[in-house]
């Protein structure tokens, strides 16, 4: 089985700053992490390789220094990575980089597509979905358990708010994962060693036989406005006394602030 896991490199949450005056994030100096979430799809691809054989290949689209990330997947056992890289990819918005994915995975070949259910970043959703709309095969989202394992096609459970659904999907499929399918396993020294070796392929919209009009911000319809951190609120009032006490004395608080 062929499977390419997309993941993206972010900021690292507990470094975040956003500049006052751009209104934008602040990424210089600040350290960027793997997604979270594609850690588990990296896991779950491995795990699949590990059951029914084949290769795990990371794909990411981002600068040069995103190849830090697609070689810490291949310490941790990915086979093969690729970097999307490209000036003409500058700006994209789910839109435009879903179908930048899913130009380079047709070109790539795939039995199955994995992602995090989303990015910490930018907490949309919308890429892994977005990809299997460009690319015409089923996806199923929020996969929190494999049921069944067939040549052609699988049994998964997908996580819902109030329980979970058993979904039976073909192959080719596109699956977007939560963080409770698995617990990622860290590199081992032989993978490290791999990965500093290993051989990054990058490609360019020339290489996959993308349309240019839509990339970056070109093709991306969804532009951000602003950025901005919510202000901190020194104004604090401390309860005290039992905690029916304390109960009461916050439905007074609020009722005069017309919550209730």
């Amino acid at each position: 089985m062929k499977i390419v896991v997309c993941i993206k490199q972010v900021p690292d949450t507990a470094e975040v700053k956003i500049n006052p005056e751009t209104n934008t994030l602040v990424r210089d100096g600040v350290p960027s992490i793997i997604n979270p979430y594609d850690l588990h799809a990296v896991e779950a691809g491995l795990q699949l390789k590990e059951s029914l054989g084949g290769s795990v290949t990371v794909l990411t689209m981002g600068p040069p220094q995103a190849e830090a990330a697609l070689r810490e997947a291949v310490s941790i056992g990915a086979d093969d990575a690729v970097l999307l890289t490209d000036r003409a990819f500058a700006g994209s918005d789910t839109l435009a980089t879903a179908y930048t994915l899913s130009c380079a995975v047709r070109t790539m070949g795939f039995d199955m597509i994995l992602c995090g259910k989303q990015a910490i970043d930018g907490d949309t959703a919308q890429v892994g979905p977005e990809m299997a709309e460009f690319l015409g095969i089923p996806h199923v989202a929020y996969v929190g358990g494999f049921e069944e394992i067939a040549p052609d096609g699988l049994r998964v459970r997908r996580q819902m708010e109030d329980g979970y659904d058993i979904v039976e999907t073909p192959l080719p499929v596109l699956l977007t994962v939560v963080r409770e399918l698995n617990q990622p396993r860290l590199p081992s020294l032989k993978g490290k060693m791999k990965a500093k070796k290993a051989e990054i392929k990058r490609l360019s919209h020339a290489d996959i036989g993308a349309d240019v009009e839509r990339l970056g911000l070109a093709g991306s319809p969804t532009q951000v406005k602003r950025i901005f951190a919510p202000e901190a609120k020194k104004e604090r009032k401390a309860l005290t006394g039992t905690p029916e006490e304390q109960a009461d004395r916050l439905i007074e608080e609020l009722r005069g602030l017309k919550c209730l």
